[in-house]
């Protein structure tokens, strides 16, 4: 679809009557508002239009569409791809629409769908309650639940598609459509998994549990131990209750006080636990872990939200990611994983990254299109670095470690960890027997492809 001169955009035309807010190349706000996670994305839209509702988001794809332009969709702009941003297109910005309601007695949350982590994650905590959200307080929940959504709670509380209850949506033709399992139910079906496909959602329902407690152990070792303790974490996890959450860690030590000064800056391997529950009942669960000689602890009741906000990735840095999702983790896993260490950036934010699965996820429903779901074990290469020099070395560790991992990947894989690695590894992560069946949403609710920047499924014929 090409893109009209500027000259004839016209955008006064979106401005009349539209609540949010239109964002040209030159406006004040401008650079702002296309800066997203990741800086290796560089792309300048025709238009921004930061949208405060339903209808601001008809308007802005009306605009779009009668003048040709390429539309994005940005939630929290932290998909590695950046897909979020498109060059000389329009970008629907949702981050006006964050607000979340709670209803504690039904345990249910009404989250806008440019909300963040956090908003969600702030709005629930009063109450006791909380849902899977991601491992980072800046993270979109539109990509993140329309992705499938992993995070430190899934293992109890399943996946955050899992407690999806029901989406409002704009199609592409204007159209506002409300899906849940009595309406609309093809449609829902597919947004647990086959991502911003079908629509804008302006409003998520999801369900929410009883959290009164959380509390966590992160344990630093020194990086030479890495193959010991991944085996002792491996061994741990797989006895652990559903409570127990967590990951295994390659990374540079920070210069937090609980550090010993020896390892600030330098490759360390961490281990975090987390539990859904108060620190006296995880102790059981930990104890494997904190019986090894670490180097330095924390081991505390937290808040999850808390949690959330203390594990930010850092913005303004260059990033490639991806994942293998594992059938097992064997000590040749172990061996190959652990020997991959030492070709990261370091020091950097890099991290190399072993999730244990299994719990709520593996026992969810599969009937939606997340097969990655059935793996007991997942690793995310997590490249991140500042110097464009780094670039090449940066893709070429992650890709060595997804290399490394295919003898034990199950070929499915979750698309919110990695970028756009081509239209075999898409369909990959929903599965080819979904896939006919996710063509067959799209072509009733997006049948010219309008919504294509994202991890795309082609209408059916």
């Amino acid at each position: 679809m090409a893109s009209p001169a500027n000259g004839d955009l016209r955008p006064e035309e979106l401005a009349e009557g539209f609540t949010g807010r239109v964002l040209l190349p030159g406006d004040e706000a401008y650079g702002e508002a296309r800066a997203i996670h990741n800086a290796m994305i560089d792309r300048r839209p025709a238009v921004i239009a930061q949208c405060e509702g339903p209808a601001d988001v008809a308007a802005a794809l009306a605009f779009g569409r009668s003048r040709g332009l390429e539309i994005a969709v940005r939630c929290g702009g932290h998909a590695v791809s950046g897909q979020a941003l498109v060059d000389g297109g329009l970008v629907l910005d949702l981050r006006r629409m964050n607000g979340v309601r709670v209803d504690p007695d039904a345990r249910v949350a009404r989250v806008g769908g440019g909300a963040l982590m956090r908003d969600l994650d702030r709005a629930t905590q009063p109450h006791g309650l909380a849902t899977t959200g991601g491992r980072a307080s800046t993270t979109g929940i539109g990509g993140f639940a329309l992705g499938g959504g992993s995070g430190w709670l899934e293992r109890r509380f399943g996946l955050m598609c899992d407690n999806l209850l029901a989406a409002d949506l704009v199609t592409a033709d204007g159209r506002r459509v409300h899906a849940s399992a009595q309406e609309n139910p093809e449609l829902f079906w597919a947004l647990h998994g086959g991502g911003g496909n079908f629509g804008v959602v302006t409003e998520f329902t999801l369900g929410l549990h009883p959290l009164p407690g959380f509390s966590i152990a992160l344990l630093l070792f020194e990086a030479d131990r890495g193959p010991e303790v991944l085996r002792a974490y491996r061994d741990t996890m797989e006895a652990a209750p559903d409570e127990v959450g967590g990951a295994f860690i390659y990374l540079t030590a920070p210069p937090e006080e609980f550090v010993p000064p020896e390892l600030v800056g330098q490759q360390a391997v961490g281990v975090l636990l987390t539990y859904a529950g108060d620190l006296e009942s995880a102790r059981p669960a930990f104890a494997p872990m904190l019986g090894l000689g670490h180097a330095a602890e924390v081991v505390t009741d937290i808040p999850y939200a808390d949690l959330q906000c203390m594990l930010d990735d850092p913005p303004g840095f260059r990033n490639y990611w991806s994942a293998e999702y594992l059938s097992g983790f064997p000590d040749e896993t172990v061996d190959a994983f652990t020997a991959r260490a030492k070709d990261m950036i370091l020091p950097s934010p890099s991290q190399h990254i072993v999730f244990a699965l299994g719990g709520a996820v593996a026992a969810g429903d599969h009937e939606w299109p997340v097969p990655w779901r059935a793996a007991p074990w997942a690793v995310h290469p997590f490249a991140v670095w500042e110097d464009p020099a780094d670039d090449e070395r940066g893709r070429a560790w992650t890709k060595a470690v997804c290399a490394d991992m295919a003898p034990w990947s199950i070929g499915a894989v979750y698309l919110n960890f990695i970028g756009d690695e081509g239209e075999d590894r898409a369909a990959a992560g929903r599965g080819a027997e979904n896939l006919a069946r996710l063509a067959a949403v799209k072509a009733e609710y997006d049948p010219a492809n309008v919504f294509h920047f994202n991890h795309n499924i082609r209408p059916a014929a």
